[in-house]
């Protein structure tokens, strides 16, 4: 294997592509996809990932800050973007590189609409969010007359959509609860359409709402962590393919006696002879020291390598007495969703975790 850099991350965008018309495949034909790329496109790259998409014929975009928005904008993306989580700074950002915010709390209501009216703009567009048990952003069914009658007494603001987030679609111990989700938001996006005399868009299904809930589908399903090749349950992941992989190298190997240590603190302390393997990524790459003492391993001409000690901020120490390799040989952090899984749940946490963790300081190679 070609090693273009020390430590990189593999995208594949005709894995992005396949999963984004797997989701396709899921849908009724009315249904568009917006596709959720903050946070770097979950650790990935969000220019590339973007592009490709908008080429596919993706419908929106969503980030979760304005920051993320301008650098699609400023990269060519024409699709419309949705800012998921707008500050009460933002009004004049939003403007100047047409983001769309989500609008959340009377507070940023009243900013944004003030703000719109003293620059002479009509009709901005607004995503309305609205909270049905996830208890984290958005206003509640009984907001909606004091909501809709603030809306209306000006033009300064027209509802481009209307959303809320499920809390638990990939937990099917909590069907009954996803199913009230879906039956309160139909509550209330019918009490708005009572209210406006224009269409808006209607979304609630995250990826794991639009593989298991169909009836959630509405106008637009949100996809995020599926774009990337995880399903939340096997059955699902299985029809996936993986986009990112996170490649490295050997950069030193030794030879630890019986009584020795390795790394901070002395982490590792071998019983008998060791060979050991220095490898260019840390805590600073996006391995975080949970992965030390042997709950994360890496892969190495085809077997596990676990990793001894703590990890370093720029490097980690690895098992390789059992493992016929050499300096400067490739290794894989992870190239398959199962690897990046079993990692998850050996260190106590989940895939979109240890996906967005990924320091932008690990360059990123397109395919």
């Amino acid at each position: 294997m070609d090693q273009p850099y020390g430590t990189y991350l593999s995208v594949n965008l005709k894995a992005l592509v396949h999963n984004y018309n797997f989701i396709k495949s899921q849908l009724q034909k009315p249904t568009q996809v917006l596709a959720v790329i903050k946070a770097f496109a979950y650790g990935h790259e969000s220019v590339g990932i973007a592009k490709k998409l908008e080429q596919e014929g993706i419908a929106y975009f969503a980030v979760a800050y304005v920051a993320e928005g301008i650098t699609l904008r400023k990269a060519g993306i024409k699709t419309p973007i949705l800012v998921l989580h707008p500050q009460i700074i933002d009004v004049e950002a939003c403007l100047q590189y047409q983001l769309e915010p989500n609008i959340y709390s009377f507070k940023l209501l009243e900013i944004f609409q003030s703000q719109l009216k003293t620059k002479g703009k009509k009709l901005f567009k607004i995503h309305l969010k609205f909270n049905t048990g996830l208890n984290r952003l958005g206003f509640k069914r009984t907001d909606i007359s004091h909501l809709m009658a603030q809306i209306k007494q000006d033009d300064t603001l027209k509802i481009q959509s209307v959303f809320s987030h499920l809390v638990a679609s990939e937990d099917h111990d909590l069907k009954a609860f996803t199913l009230g989700q879906i039956a309160q938001y139909t509550e209330i996006v019918g009490d708005i359409q009572k209210e406006i005399t224009y269409p808006f868009i209607r979304h609630l299904a995250n990826t794991s709402g639009t593989l298991n809930y169909p009836e959630a589908h509405f106008d637009m399903v949100r996809t995020g962590i599926g774009l990337y090749g995880y399903g939340n349950e096997d059955k699902w992941t299985n029809q996936l393919q993986n986009v990112g992989s996170l490649y490295s190298v050997i950069t030193q190997i030794h030879t630890i006696q019986a009584g020795e240590s390795v790394g901070y603190n002395r982490g590792f302390i071998a019983e008998k002879t060791v060979r050991t393997a220095t490898i260019p990524l840390g805590h600073a790459d996006g391995i975080p020291r949970t992965w030390g003492k042997g709950k994360g391993f890496i892969g190495i001409n085809g077997k596990k390598a676990p990793l001894l000690g703590n990890v370093c901020m720029d490097m980690i120490m690895v098992d390789v007495t059992d493992i016929s390799c050499e300096e400067g040989d490739a290794v894989q952090v992870f190239d398959n969703q199962k690897t990046v899984e079993e990692i998850a749940e050996n260190v106590g946490t989940i895939s979109y975790e240890l996906l967005t963790a990924i320091s932008q300081r690990v360059p990123r190679i397109v395919i």
